[in-house]
């Protein structure tokens, strides 16, 4: 659904957040709503400045702590630092394939001087920019967690 409307729906993320709970709670006890609970609150606690920035989709914010509800603080850390590859390969691959490279350094540099001197970068390189190219960050963290799942069953 993120790739072809940028959406995430709460139908998803909000039970997807409970199930992760009740299912460490059942194979894990206490300690396994303890390890759901600080994961989702970790996932919802590291994204919520970027949501508040207007740099993610409340969708994907949601999405991080139904994940961390799944997979607990520690994974959750893991997951979230390769998304962040992920969701730079795909970034990459869209600016060339849009032929936007020279734009893109340009907001990298607005970015940049905007976190020396201690100000909001402008509405340019914000989601609310209709002009802006976009990356579904919920897919580059699905397709993170499929990789880490994938790389763990490789492993035995």
């Amino acid at each position: 659904m993120d790739w072809r409307s940028r959406r995430i729906p709460n139908w998803l993320t909000g039970p997807g957040l409970l199930l992760g709970a009740i299912l460490n709670t059942v194979f894990g006890g206490w300690t396994g709503l303890k390890a759901s609970l600080l994961g989702a609150g970790l996932g919802l606690a590291l994204l919520l400045p970027f949501v508040l920035l207007r740099a993610l989709g409340a969708g994907d914010w949601k999405l991080a702590g139904a994940i961390g509800a799944f997979v607990g603080p520690g994974t959750l850390l893991d997951l979230l630092v390769g998304s962040v590859f992920v969701a730079g390969v795909m970034a990459l691959a869209l600016v060339i394939y849009k032929g936007r490279f020279l734009q893109t350094m340009r907001n990298i540099g607005h970015i940049l001087v905007s976190l020396v001197t201690f100000r909001l970068p402008g509405t340019q390189v914000s989601l609310d920019n209709p002009e802006s190219l976009k990356v579904p960050y919920g897919v580059a963290l699905g397709v993170t967690v499929m990789l880490y799942g994938a790389t763990h069953l490789w492993r035995g």
